[in-house]
């Protein structure tokens, strides 16, 4: 699977649900061998859970410009558990069951990553579309 956005968070922003510079956005590694993603009925938090590796973490430094969606590099701390192949992006909203999906980030530089409970951290893409582009 190729990064992309889950549907309902595009219907989120659609809905003006989401707002990325305001609302707290985090990141969640994720085991792949745990969680399979599916972009059409996936839309919450407790929906992926079960494949996180580590603490899902707050992204800083937002910035949105032109439909582009970047963040500062993020730092996963003291990380153990299974080999990571993929990121989450959602809105946290404090409940689980609330906090919406957004991206899916499984092609990048480092991934897979296999934690050894040292830091892993997140260079996110300093291409045109950065995190992810609308």
């Amino acid at each position: 699977m190729a990064n992309a956005l889950y549907d309902t968070g595009r219907e989120a922003f659609l809905l003006g649900d989401i707002d990325m510079a305001v609302d707290t956005i985090k990141a969640v590694l994720i085991d792949t061998g745990v969680y399979t993603v599916n972009l059409a009925t996936h839309d919450f938090y407790n929906d992926v859970s079960a494949g996180a590796v580590g603490t899902p973490v707050t992204l800083t430094s937002k910035t949105t410009a032109a439909g582009v969606f970047d963040a500062a590099d993020t730092t996963f701390t003291s990380v153990t558990g299974a080999t990571v192949e993929a990121l989450i992006i959602y809105k946290d909203t404090g409940t689980p069951s609330t906090s919406q999906l957004i991206a899916y980030i499984d092609t990048g530089t480092g991934l897979p990553v296999t934690p050894n409970g040292g830091d892993i951290l997140i260079s996110w893409s300093s291409a045109t579309e950065r995190i992810f582009k609308l």
